[in-house]
């Protein structure tokens, strides 16, 4: 894995935070997270629309520069709900060692009714 990949989200995961602490009117980072959660998820669900359209039928190119917008907007999201990435990493890090099918299956027994 490249050691770069986790400082370059973590870098952006700062600026992010940052934006949220100023809350600049000329920041888009700014004015989505003003906009709350709703106004934040619509633009994940968005970006992922995005990608999977880039994935079917366009360019590697293109299809590089969907995921890094969806990456961006849950990071954003993430920043709205004061979670963080670091999160997100240990709980995939748990997951090491455990079968896909059998965590998922652990996921859905274990949710309320």
């Amino acid at each position: 894995m490249n050691p770069r990949l986790g400082a370059v989200l973590e870098e952006l995961e700062g600026v992010i935070n940052a934006r949220k602490a100023a809350e600049s009117e000329r920041s888009y980072t700014a004015r989505l997270l003003a906009g709350g959660v709703p106004k934040i998820a619509g633009k994940v669900t968005e970006e992922a629309e995005e990608l999977v359209q880039a994935a079917a039928a366009e360019t590697d190119d293109r299809v590089v520069a969907e995921a890094a917008d969806l990456l961006y907007h849950v990071l954003v999201l993430l920043a709205a709900r004061d979670l963080s990435m670091r999160q997100v990493e240990e709980t995939l890090a748990g997951r090491f060692g455990v079968s896909g099918l059998d965590e998922k299956a652990s996921r859905q027994t274990s949710q309320p009714s």
